[in-house]
């Protein structure tokens, strides 16, 4: 089985799903791959995708959230910042969070930050905007405890509230004083444990020449892996044997500010023993900081800091431009993980050049046609890059790509590297044929209208789309079958054991034991997971088909509305009768009978919120013989139960409800259940038909709007008490 492609985008990273199934997919595929990169990052100091990679996706997670607020996840991306601690080390929480920053990639983007502080602010024209600009270095962040003057405690960001301690690490950096002379009672000094470029090299030698075997030396992938590893480390003596540096950039918990402004401050932490050791670039507190009075000046020193990246003894990947006034970044505070004052500009991604080697085709769980191309290897941005998306169809003859031609790949803008330039111009060389049958299975492949994506018709038996469509199957808010994961189901996928829903319940214990060795226990978890799963929610099913614009919430309303399996496939197989019966009526053109039969599929469903596209995918999905005969099986497997939707009185029986803002006690899953159970419909915006809106933290555009319509509005706590009136 060929590796699965990681989330990508289309060329347009602002093409937003169109429902909100779509988007809770995604959300749910982005929180899953964000966390997974945190660990990498944050805890096993083992990157597997470059920083644009990761900014990507951020930026994805950040614009999907933006148009669809009711559906930001408890664990979204927006709400965490770094990773867990690692278990070798003692974790401590911070006396105040280590947040993070938001990113710019473009002078717009710079431009647009300086406006927004206006904004909030209210500040006029001619009113001026101090901002600091200095570099940010490429190194692990490290916060330092001083009480009356003396070192007391070291911590690493962690995950933004609890770090790892890692005092006696510190002690050994001679960047980091152990004492801080005519500092306030309580301060802490927050910046970055780095290691320079020289030191770097020689510590990757070093480890060679200690090795027996040079070839099979630990050698670390960068400076900041290096620098990360080395303060890690459980014993110090390690630490100490690894030429570490710091960097201030600013400070945390502390017991007095004895400066009004962030380069006032910075400049007292100089002078607390924060210093340049000697006459090079490495210095404890950069000396190019500098101050900016508007997004110009700003921008004039990003380029400056840029020009000299090249030949700075340490790593970095943009500038931070932080606001200078203190009591203005206090007035503007921190929103989610981010404070609303400072922002990091990146740098560009950077561009190589090479050969496109040949394409081939990826096809997805939808049967989503994706091309990719295979490249002659090359070093981008310090990582090697074998392949690059290609996207779809109209992309390959935007760019005239062909195999073998040269190209410029760029480690930016998505989440695997992506083509941005055709460099060879033969005009007399026939285009790359996009394949008009499946790769993997030979059916006929098929465009919607209005769609750029080619799609396999093949269903279930198309193996690629099999074995997406299993392990969506088993994911968490389908089936959610504790222990069976993406791997273990394209193994047992290859090795026969699954080809459909229903084999996974005729799995045995010692299919699974022989797995792994000492497997027993672990194969008897799995087979306990599995059987409990036997029983399900109707709604649980008919999202674990993995039907094409069928999601949680259409899943959902169509359980609601036919309450049982039986009706439901009543339903369904008299639409699919409607949908072969229709025949085009004389003088009829091809788009109108297209509506007309959809109409008609929509009429027959008869729920709420499905159209014709939901009710097409639906019917179409159903009128295929062997995705029948595999849901047919998988009924003699499992037992959809009937939904019975049980209601309790209460003051918001029949009302409309909008949750918004970030709810501190509740899950946004668990506050629908709960107004659902009180008999009210939870809607995701804010209309003259909503009856209540019930406002979370930091909510924003919903709640202005109910006030402008004079629409009642509670607290998350008023909500609780609601509930318990009718406990």
């Amino acid at each position: 089985m060929r590796d699965r492609p990681a989330l990508s985008y289309p060329v347009a990273m602002n093409d937003l799903p169109t429902t909100p199934e779509q988007a809770a997919d995604e959300l749910e595929a982005l929180a899953t791959t964000i966390a997974y990169h945190n660990r990498r990052y944050h805890t096993d100091d083992a990157p597997e995708i470059a920083d644009a990679d990761y900014d990507a996706l951020i930026r994805r997670n950040t614009a999907l959230e933006a148009a669809f607020p009711d559906l930001v996840r408890a664990d979204s991306p927006s709400r965490q910042v770094g990773a867990a601690p690692a278990a070798h080390l003692a974790k401590a929480p911070h006396a105040r969070a280590m947040t993070s920053l938001d990113n710019a990639f473009a002078d717009a983007d710079v431009a647009d930050f300086v406006m927004r502080i206006r904004r909030f602010l209210k500040l006029d024209d001619a009113e001026p905007v101090m901002l600091t600009a200095e570099p940010k270095i490429d190194g692990l962040s490290c916060s330092l405890r001083y009480v009356d003057g003396v070192l007391e405690q070291a911590l690493t960001r962690g995950d933004g509230r609890i770090g790892e301690d890692v005092t006696a690490n510190v002690r050994h950096i001679a960047d980091i004083p152990t004492t801080l002379p005519g500092a306030p009672a309580v301060f802490e000094v927050r910046g970055e444990v780095y290691m320079a470029k020289p030191a770097f090299a020689a510590l990757n030698a070093r480890l060679r020449e200690e090795a027996d075997d040079p070839a099979k030396a630990r050698q670390f992938a960068n400076p900041r892996n290096a620098a990360a590893g080395s303060l890690r480390q459980k014993d110090p003596q390690v630490t100490a044997g690894r030429p570490l540096r710091f960097f201030a950039w600013g400070w945390g918990d502390h017991s007095a500010l004895p400066a009004a402004t962030q380069s006032d401050m910075m400049q007292r932490i100089r002078g607390w023993g924060f210093r340049v050791a000697d006459d090079d670039l490495i210095a404890p507190v950069n000396p190019n900081i500098a101050a900016a009075g508007d997004a110009d000046a700003a921008l004039g020193t990003y380029r400056a800091i840029e020009a000299q990246r090249a030949d700075l003894p340490f790593d970095i990947d943009g500038v931070v431009y932080k606001l200078d006034r203190l009591d203005w970044q206090d007035r503007l505070g921190v929103v989610g993980r981010v404070p609303r004052w400072a922002i990091a500009h990146k740098f560009p991604a950077e561009q190589a050049q090479t050969t496109l080697e040949r394409i081939d085709i990826q096809v997805g769980r939808t049967g989503a046609l994706t091309p990719v191309a295979r490249l002659e290897p090359v070093t981008v941005g310090g990582v090697v890059v074998t392949n690059a998306t290609l996207h779809n169809a109209d992309e390959i003859e935007r760019l005239g790509v062909r195999e073998g031609d040269r190209v410029v790949v760029q480690r930016a803008g998505d989440v695997i590297p992506q083509i941005v330039q055709n460099l060879t111009a033969d005009a007399d060389r026939p285009a790359w044929p996009f394949p008009r049958t499946c790769p993997d299975c030979g059916s006929t492949v098929e465009r919607d209208e209005g769609e750029v994506v080619y799609r396999c018709t093949g269903g279930l038996i198309c193996p690629a789309q099999r074995v997406e469509r299993l392990i969506h199957f088993v994911s968490r808010h389908a089936f959610d079958v504790t222990g069976l994961g993406a791997t273990l189901i394209e193994a047992f996928f290859t090795d026969g054991l699954i080809q459909s829903p229903a084999d996974i319940f005729r799995l045995t214990e010692e299919q699974l034991a022989a797995r792994k060795k000492d497997g027993r226990v672990w194969a008897a978890n799995v087979i306990a997971a599995i059987e409990a799963r036997r029983t399900i929610p109707l709604d649980r099913f008919l999202f674990a088909l993995g039907i094409r614009h069928v999601g949680e919430i259409t899943a959902r309303d169509l359980a609601r509305r036919y309450r049982s399996a039986r009706a439901l496939g009543a339903m369904l197989r008299h639409a699919v009768f409607l949908h072969h019966q229709t025949q085009p009526v004389i003088g009829e053109t091809d788009r109108k009978f297209v509506l007309r039969r959809d109409r008609l599929l929509v009429t027959a469903i008869e729920t709420a919120g499905i159209g014709p596209e939901v009710a097409g995918a639906l019917v179409g999905f159903c009128a295929e013989r062997h995705n029948r005969a595999a849901v047919f099986d998988l009924l003699r497997q499992v037992r959809p139960t009937d939904v019975v939707w049980e209601t309790r009185a209460s003051r918001v029986s029949g009302k409309t409800l909008v949750f918004t803002g970030k709810l501190e006690t509740l899950s946004r899953d668990e506050a629908k259940a709960q107004a659902e159970a009180l008999g009210a419909r939870v809607s995701g915006s804010v209309s003259a038909k909503t009856d209540m809106v019930i406002a979370g933290a930091d909510a924003g555009s919903k709640l202005k709007k109910a006030g402008e319509l004079g629409i009642e509005v509670i607290t998350e706590a008023q909500w609780a008490e609601i509930m318990a009136e009718t406990a």
